[in-house]
């Protein structure tokens, strides 16, 4: 089953969304935002896509410089307690299928896994 972690104001995640069903996918469509992902669940999207927290984290979010979370004194478990209790920090899309799971951010990186 593919999924997509997905927030519809985002252009890249739109994007990605639209690849997959032009593909013929008919993702499981998760709206991040309503329904976050448990911790697990997020450490194991994180670890899946071969990312370190740092940069499953979306830096460019008011928010991030606001909790200071730049400072590179922040751990991860920091990192990931900010991204659970503030789920717009959790960058997007992340996609799950058959062949692995990516952050497809750039858009593109979706191809390795279709």
């Amino acid at each position: 089953m593919t999924r997509i972690y997905h927030n519809p104001r985002c252009g890249t995640s739109r994007t990605v969304l639209q690849a997959l069903q032009e593909h013929g996918e008919n993702p499981e469509i998760i709206e991040y935002l309503k329904t976050p992902p448990s911790r697990d669940e997020l450490l194991r999207l994180i670890a899946d896509a071969g990312l370190s927290v740092r940069q499953a984290v979306r830096s460019k979010e008011a928010l991030y410089q606001e909790l200071k979370l730049d400072d590179p004194a922040v751990d991860d478990e920091r990192l990931v307690a900010a991204m659970l209790e503030h789920p717009v920090l959790i960058n997007r899309p992340f996609v799950v299928t058959g062949r692995g799971t990516r952050l497809c951010r750039p858009a593109d990186v979706l191809q390795d896994i279709l």
